[in-house]
């Protein structure tokens, strides 16, 4: 069973690495783009990564359950600790920085009722209009913030394995 979970863990945490990484390995490109451009490159986004990061938060869980079985004060706990904090970091950076800014680019966007609910949910703006380049700017840096703690949480997931 723990060895079992410790495989699951590997491979849920890769899926959302991966797509962190994949936007990053973007942003040289991105940011080149006029903003009618950018803003038509983004819609194409939404229905496979949308789906991709239900593996964000299952990440989380999972690697939750596997420091409940993993023998504390072991190399193998710190190193499944600091996958569990960096997967975490990952899904609150999604929230408090990339969502409100996907909530935006979605307003005019036709979408399913699913869709609907997701891209509706968190705050509402202010009613001002923001500069699309700082919303830019934000969702790509903050893609690349993922990366980083999407690799570690892999890395540090895949360290305890062989420890």
């Amino acid at each position: 069973m723990y060895s079992l979970l410790q495989v699951v863990a590997v491979v849920i945490a890769a899926l959302p690495m991966a797509l962190s990484v994949a936007h990053a390995l973007e942003l040289p490109g991105k940011m080149r783009l006029d903003e009618r451009t950018y803003r038509t490159v983004q819609h194409i986004y939404y229905p496979g990564f949308t789906i991709g990061g239900a593996a964000e938060p299952l990440s989380v869980v999972v690697t939750g359950l596997l420091l409940f079985l993993v023998p504390a004060g072991t190399t193998a706990f710190w190193a499944v600790l600091l996958a569990f904090f960096a997967l975490l970091a990952t899904v609150a950076i999604y929230w408090l920085a990339i969502h409100p800014v996907n909530k935006y680019w979605m307003e005019a966007a036709s979408v399913g009722a699913p869709g609907a609910a997701f891209f509706g949910a968190g705050g509402k703006r202010d009613g001002s209009q923001p500069d699309w380049t700082e919303l830019r700017d934000r969702w790509e840096y903050a893609h690349v913030t993922r990366a980083v703690l999407t690799s570690i949480g892999l890395l540090a997931l895949v360290i305890s394995l062989v420890v």
